[in-house]
């Protein structure tokens, strides 16, 4: 259970890290502001989570293999 719960966390805190980002450089709509820091942080975390991204998949894999 660890690895999603890592996992998760961890494209939360890109998500909100993005927004805040994007918040204070100016982009105030909200509409906009969650669509484009969805959009990046969907891009940032398939760079930078590959390997909990894998951890999962494993865990997820033994699971259903009994």
């Amino acid at each position: 259970m660890r690895p999603i719960l890592v996992y998760t966390a961890s494209r939360l805190g890109l998500f909100a890290v993005t927004l805040g980002v994007l918040y204070l450089i100016g982009l105030h709509n909200p509409l906009w502001l969650l669509v484009i820091s969805f959009a990046i942080s969907g891009v940032a975390s398939y760079v930078l989570l590959s390997g909990q991204r894998d951890a999962v998949s494993r865990q997820i894999s033994e699971r259903h293999k009994g």
